[in-house]
């Protein structure tokens, strides 16, 4: 594969660039095919969309015809990295880390492209670091780092601030990291370690390693820290970290995070986020800023990443279970995996099956029930004013009973006061 021009041009284009140190010769990465690296700490059995960057950043330099090596943190894992964390990480154990690191291996297969000369590595660093000897890690490596320059890092002046501080464990995070660089370097001539902008330190640590130990140039590049546009951190829902793994965070959450960004953030996160060109980026832009309600930036996003992620089929599900929900469709078209996806995070309470068709769940005791309303007099109101949906279907009858006939996969029903204010009711036997 030949070498594209002006990649490096492109992260800036697209708001991904923060550092790198190779300023002098901003046509390195054109000159030439470089391998490069980024980690990923397995402390989950899955990513969430917080990794998305770095995973990204290799793929973007790996379609320009360099070579991606993806590093799961198996050794450094058991460290943990102090990076951005008052408080020192919850120590796993070595089975958990495995399990971890299978998980994530299999999503970043997802990402890269493994076929081929350029094809992406992907390597385990306790496949190394595990085999370490202390002595011997201490007098080759260790001599190389002084304390002085250690403890004026942010992450451990941070913590240093702390009444917990930081231990000897976390301190040496570092040196593992940069022995991940010389090592990479000794195995598949690995020059260039990419990560966000607050593994700057580090990385400059693993670049200096490789020259004094190698005689050998090699760089650093660092991306930009997603947040909102309102500086509040990326990657969170109401219920938590939103994860590739579709067992965490269905396909259809999943789609319908992206679908729901702030439109000051959904132009800036297709340059992130997709590998939609910037002119196809700057189409949808004019597009979106003349009509915003229809959410058309929203809306290339979120089928954008989740078909990548997902696949196109999960696109079709979401958007088909999203027009259901919100566009006034029919429930029943949806498939019980669609309907339980996207009713997931739906407040729900359970009733006995034994109570359909009784006057023990009518329409007004059913809303109080299900937290709608406080009593049944305003439940008769709401429903007299035709604020009350069975099923998405307007229901005036003050006297209609729930039957058997209106349950969804066998087991729900679904209520809703007014347009946003909805709960499920799950019969069970």
């Amino acid at each position: 594969m030949s070498i594209a021009p002006g990649i490096l041009e492109e992260f800036r284009a697209r708001g991904l660039l923060h550092q790198f140190t190779f300023a002098d010769q901003p046509d390195w990465l054109s000159r030439q095919a470089v391998t490069m690296y980024a980690g990923f700490d397995p402390t989950a059995d899955s990513l969430h969309i917080g990794h998305l960057l770095p995973a990204l950043g290799l793929a973007r330099l790996q379609r320009s015809g360099h070579r991606p090596i993806a590093v799961v943190g198996g050794g450094t894992g058991l460290i943990g990295d102090p990076s951005g964390k008052g408080s020192e990480r919850p120590m796993l154990s070595r089975p958990e880390i495995e399990a971890n690191t299978a998980g994530i291996a299999a999503q970043l297969r997802r990402l890269l492209d493994f076929e081929g000369d350029r094809g992406a590595v992907l390597v385990d660093n306790a496949e190394w670091l595990c085999r370490l000897g202390l002595v011997d890690f201490l007098r080759d490596i260790g001599k190389h780092f002084t304390v002085n320059t250690m403890v004026q890092r942010d992450s451990v002046q941070l913590r240093l601030a702390t009444e917990q501080g930081i231990s000897f464990t976390e301190f040496t995070y570092a040196l593992l990291q940069a022995y991940d660089f010389l090592e990479l370097f000794d195995r598949y001539g690995c020059r260039l370690q990419i990560g966000g902008s607050d593994q700057w330190g580090n990385i400059l640590d693993g670049r200096e390693l490789v020259r004094v130990l190698r005689g050998e140039e090699a760089h650093g590049l660092t991306q930009v820290l997603v947040t909102k546009s309102d500086g509040s951190k990326f990657g969170k829902s109401e219920s938590g970290n939103v994860w590739l793994d579709p067992k965490r965070t269905s396909p259809y959450r999943f789609h319908q995070f992206w679908l729901n960004v702030d439109d000051a953030d959904a132009v800036r996160y297709l340059k992130f986020f997709t590998f939609l060109t910037l002119e196809e980026i700057a189409g949808i832009e004019t597009r979106h800023l003349a009509d915003p309600a229809r959410r058309e930036a929203q809306r290339a996003l979120a089928d954008a990443v989740t078909g990548m992620i997902h696949g196109e089929e999960a696109v079709r599900s979401a958007r088909r279970a999203a027009a259901v929900l919100f566009e006034g469709g029919d429930l029943r078209e949806l498939s019980p995996s669609e309907l339980e996806d996207s009713l997931s995070e739906a407040p729900r309470v359970s009733a006995p099956r034994a109570d359909l068709g009784s006057p023990r769940l009518d329409l007004p005791s059913a809303l109080v029930l299900a937290g709608l309303v406080r009593s049944k007099g305003e439940a008769r109101t709401h429903i007299q004013n035709g604020a009350v949906a069975v099923n998405q279907r307007i229901e005036q009858d003050v006297r209609r009973i729930l039957s058997a006939g209106d349950l969804l996969a066998g087991r729900y029903v679904l209520l809703r006061r007014g347009k946003k204010n909805y709960s499920l009711i799950e019969l069970a036997d």
